[in-house]
């Protein structure tokens, strides 16, 4: 297909970690390691949740939510990260290229806006435990968590769209292990003008405006427990979003590091460094975090392996 004398790009080459072809071996057995784990850990919190009637509160469904995200963002990328550490050209079309990066764009963003709305219920339950029941109600929380899916599919879909109308016809290499906007659009012949607004409005949202509304419901988590008399009731209130806190620390540096800036500025090393924090180490901890601090999923999963065991 040609296109005013040149060729117009239908498959894409994922650079990975060619550079380092050393490590190729070792980089694989990381990377399955932590799917498998990423994978197993996910699919036991939403089985612990979904068969436990005592974990059927707002927390542990917006936790619920959370795996489920974990489990799209870890599995639109590692198949074929790991595929490329074991061959020598890793392609993808164009098509699998663009549903690439509408499935990790979306699970990504859903990712960030969810961790906003777990600290705002962490802040209703610290701060007006009386009226915690009626605030985050059910009808409430299914608004919130469908919301948060349908909004970042929307924008998903917008950015993916944006980009399917662009024009490559030149270079064809990401400088990545996977499809995403920042070097997509460096390899793009056609204005990006449009794409560009749309991600510096996007990163403004969910970098920005997320991140404020969290460091807000952090302020007077503080505050609350600060002022509360015992020690006792201090730990007690701080261990209910100590986790959630981790995460958000975690998932937030990973963000700040490599995508908080303008596409001019893009650096492959730390936004490889920055995918596998997110794509892979973090869908990997979650589970753990939650887990290990968390005495009720623990019992619940100690339920579950009970079950299978019979």
């Amino acid at each position: 297909m040609t296109m005013s004398n040149q060729t117009a790009v239908t498959e894409f080459i994922l650079q990975g970690f060619s550079e380092h072809p050393g490590y190729q071996m070792l980089l694989f057995c990381c990377f399955l390691f932590l799917y498998c784990v990423a994978l197993t850990g996910n699919v036991l919190i939403i089985t612990a949740i979904s068969f436990n009637p005592g974990l059927h509160t707002p927390m542990y469904f917006f936790l619920f939510n959370l795996a489920s995200m974990d489990i799209i963002c870890s599995s639109s990328v590692m198949p074929k990260a790991l595929e490329g550490l074991l061959s020598q050209k890793n392609s993808i079309s164009f098509g699998g290229c663009m549903a690439q990066l509408y499935f990790l764009t979306w699970s990504a963003s859903s990712e960030l806006l969810l961790l906003t709305v777990m600290a705002y219920d962490r802040y209703v339950a610290i701060c007006h435990p009386l009226h915690y029941n009626t605030m985050m109600n059910k009808a409430l929380c299914s608004v919130l968590a469908a919301g948060v899916w349908t909004l970042c599919a929307f924008n998903s879909a917008i950015n993916t769209g944006l980009m399917v109308r662009l024009t490559f016809c030149g270079p064809n290499v990401i400088a990545h292990f996977f499809c995403e906007i920042p070097p997509l659009l460096r390899l793009s012949c056609s204005s990006t003008y449009v794409s560009n607004v749309m991600t510096t409005l996007a990163d403004a949202f969910y970098g920005g405006f997320d991140f404020l509304m969290t460091i807000v419901s952090y302020g007077f988590i503080i505050s609350s427990i600060l002022k509360m008399r015992t020690s006792a009731g201090k730990q007690k209130a701080f261990s209910t979003c100590s986790s959630h806190l981790i995460v958000v620390c975690m998932y937030y540096t990973a963000v700040f590091y490599a995508y908080i800036s303008p596409v001019s500025s893009y650096s492959a090393e730390k936004s490889k460094v920055a995918g596998v924090l997110y794509s892979m180490v973090s869908p990997t901890l979650n589970p753990l975090i939650y887990t290990l601090r968390n005495k009720e999923v623990k019992a619940a999963l100690r339920k579950v392996f009970l079950c299978f065991r019979n």
